[in-house]
């Protein structure tokens, strides 16, 4: 499987809470986009700032970001990529979720045509099956 993962699906592996993607790690190509990590980033911030984190924890956080990141292709905010996000889209879409949606598109469109989209969002899904992409997670 090919698979365009969102942050939610890392941030459920990080924090280890509820369950996490089936077949975890076991794609054959997984894609997101280069703001996963400032999105992640920012979870872990909040989180760490509510309390949720002892510094040892935190630290083993950051490192599973890390090396999650290294294993992913992650696509570039370009300005097609951008544009793509600004377009009318088939559901109600945060901003982000925008981003991420239409990199999955960009990328569907250009290079994998078989893209699955990753997200335990069930907004994100909702707005990514009226896409046309297969969902997981």
């Amino acid at each position: 499987m090919i698979v365009y993962l969102d942050t939610s699906t890392v941030l459920r592996v990080l924090f280890g809470e509820g369950k996490r993607l089936a077949g975890w790690g076991r794609w054959e190509k997984a894609f997101t986009s280069e703001i996963l990590g400032v999105e992640a980033r920012r979870a872990v911030d909040r989180a760490r700032l509510d309390g949720h984190f002892t510094d040892e924890r935190l630290a083993d956080v950051h490192a599973g970001l890390a090396a999650i990141e290294r294993s992913l292709s992650r696509v570039r905010l370009t300005r097609g990529v951008l544009r793509r996000a600004a377009m009318p889209m088939p559901t109600m879409v945060k901003t982000l979720d925008a981003l991420h949606l239409a990199t999955a598109v960009v990328l569907r469109e250009s290079h994998t045509p078989e893209l699955v989209f990753a997200t335990h969002d069930r907004t994100q899904a909702t707005a990514a099956r009226a896409l046309g992409f297969e969902c997981v997670g």
